[in-house]
């Protein structure tokens, strides 16, 4: 079996696990695999068959890896409200205790138990806050 035809096994295996996984890395490294097999058709060492694979799937891992499609940084589960239902909610806050560096406390009925709150911007005032974070069994809040 020749070289192109080996490479070309290999980057079909590779796109099959690439179905498996759901993200677009093993298909870039795919893409490196096929232009060693081109490099391999057109009569290229083995070496600079491997400097080819190497180059181009990884030169186009890394451009993956910067376009919209790539990685992302996970969002912060206290402060996403598709892991936290609490996030975005609203509240009353009645009376608010003056900490003196600028951020307020309270303690308030939420959800049919008393939470911890604080509001770190803003003045204490009651009313309506939205939850803006969940941190333990304190939830830090914005006025509504």
């Amino acid at each position: 079996m020749s070289n192109w035809t080996l490479w070309c096994i290999t980057a079909g295996v590779v796109v099959s696990l690439e179905l498996l996984t759901g993200t677009f890395y093993l298909l870039m490294i795919a893409l490196g695999l096929a232009a060693a097999a081109l490099a391999a058709f057109f009569g290229a060492a083995s070496s600079a068959q491997l400097i080819v694979a190497g180059l181009v799937g990884g030169l186009a891992t890394l451009i993956l890896h910067k376009s919209p499609y790539g990685w992302k940084p996970g969002q912060q589960a206290e402060r996403d409200p598709n892991v936290n239902m609490d996030v975005g909610q609203r509240l009353q806050v009645e009376q608010w205790h003056d900490l003196g560096d600028g951020s307020f406390q309270a303690r308030t009925m939420y959800r049919g138990a008393m939470w911890d709150v604080e509001l770190h911007h803003g003045a204490g005032l009651p009313g309506s806050y939205q939850i803006q974070e969940v941190q333990g069994s304190r939830l830090i809040v914005r006025p509504a």
